[in-house]
């Protein structure tokens, strides 16, 4: 495998909200703790969120809530209704507090967060990880688990143990081999961090049915049948970091997209353009996945390791019709940002949060309003999706993502995009 050029010095830490939605319901009504409760999805349907004690009466996530009321509340538990607003301001304000403990933080969920911690003076990682722990619940009642390693994949399987073996006090660092080896070994390979059910299945027929067995596949097997994003995976697994969040996996209850700029932004017209930017994105990645959203957030930072006045707020609005459809989301989102933007701060992050995620084909009827699926919309959107598949991304853009876009992340020795854009094609001489 081409190893050459990759980066295993990486110190990633992968920050997890436990039983996020519940978690947000404890904080306001302590009456819940110790008790079974459920979090159900828009309309009151199915379970999205089960705290530990809900978890061992056996009822599975996705169920009916319907199904399992009686029980639940035989044994002393409630279900609740999902209250997004809560749940994004909650995430709002574990994200800005985790800005204390690394300058990037990358938000990949609702309730998860990426750290670098590469060049920080820390002595002991897994004790970080509780100082991380130790300091969410404090200023947000939220509990959270930390994972520790060398890519987001491998910190994904060290999370995953910080948060259910009670002896690692909800941190785990796997930086040794002898330890990522013996943790790899454990994990079941349909628990990898992108590997689906069918690619699983898939996996498990040829012989590899752990996440060392894909650490060691061999080569050809990899190249022949893994996707771009699976033979990443391997690599991370391998401790080299090379996935970016534009190419991770969809979380599957909310879609972010966020990213520092390259420089300090006080102009709302360059917040604009951001903003647009990443509502695009997000937009396309719900339309990917078959999915339409029914609330949007919008969040702006500055920068928090530089001395100043500092300003870290976000604004939510409930969609009066779930939507994937790019120009309605990009009209919401600049009022919100409007709402949100408050002259004389110099900015250094925004991003849009989706939640209260849909299939489409589940989309509840509005007779007030129709819905982009039911009318010209979706076949104009359609026909952008597929110009910028076959030509490369951005062929087809909106005015207000803008077209110099200073504020993006530095990217200075950016090679040309030889195959996607015409000014960059190779030239014979």
């Amino acid at each position: 495998m081409q190893k050459e050029g990759l980066n295993d010095k990486d110190i990633i830490a992968l920050v997890d909200c436990n039983n996020f939605y519940v978690s947000c319901e404890r904080v306001f009504n302590p009456s819940l703790e110790g008790k079974p409760v459920a979090v159900l999805s828009n309309n009151d349907g199915c379970i999205v969120s089960r705290s530990n004690e809900l978890k061992a009466l056996k009822i599975p996530m996705g169920a009916p809530g319907f199904k399992y009321e009686g029980l639940i509340q035989k044994n002393g538990g409630v279900l609740l209704s999902s209250n997004y607003a809560l749940y994004g301001d909650m995430s709002s304000r574990v994200m800005e507090v985790l800005d204390q403990f690394s300058p990037e933080v990358e938000i990949y969920s609702i309730d998860e967060a990426f750290l670098k911690l590469n060049d920080l003076p820390i002595s002991n990682l897994e004790e970080y990880g509780r100082q991380i722990k130790h300091i969410v619940k404090k200023y947000t009642g939220i509990p959270v688990s930390v994972g520790i390693s060398r890519s987001k994949t491998l910190a994904k399987i060290a999370n995953h143990y910080a948060k259910h073996f009670a002896g690692y006090q909800g941190s785990l660092a796997l930086m040794e081999a002898e330890k990522i080896e013996k943790a790899l070994k454990q994990t079941p390979v349909e628990e990898i961090w992108g590997i689906g059910r069918q690619y699983a299945k898939f996996l498990r027929q040829n012989k590899i049915e752990t996440a060392w067995d894909l650490h060691n596949a061999p080569e050809d097997f990899i190249l022949h049948y893994l996707t771009k994003v699976g033979y990443k995976t391997v690599l991370e697994l391998q401790g080299y970091s090379c996935i970016d969040l534009a190419e991770a996996p969809s979380p599957k209850k909310s879609i972010v997209c966020s990213k520092s700029f390259s420089k300090q932004v006080s102009d709302l017209s360059e917040l604009e353009e951001a903003i647009s930017t990443y509502i695009t994105r997000g937009a396309e990645k719900l339309r990917h996945q078959h999915s339409v959203a029914g609330f949007m957030m919008v969040f702006l930072n500055t920068n928090r390791f530089k001395e100043g006045p500092q300003y870290n707020n976000s604004t939510q609005t409930k969609l009066s019709v779930p939507t994937a459809y790019t120009p309605d989301l990009i009209k919401i989102g600049l009022e919100l940002l409007r709402d949100v933007y408050l002259p004389g701060f110099e900015y250094k992050k925004a991003g849009v949060m989706f939640t209260d995620l849909i299939d489409e084909k589940d989309v509840p009827l509005n007779f007030l309003e129709p819905n982009y699926l039911d009318d010209k919309r979706k076949k104009l959107i359609d026909a952008i999706d597929k110009l910028n598949r076959v030509w490369g991304r951005d062929t087809v853009f909106f005015a207000s993502s803008g077209i110099k876009k200073d504020w993006e992340m530095k990217r200075a020795k950016l090679s040309p995009f030889y195959t996607t854009r015409w000014q960059d094609l190779p030239k014979v001489k």
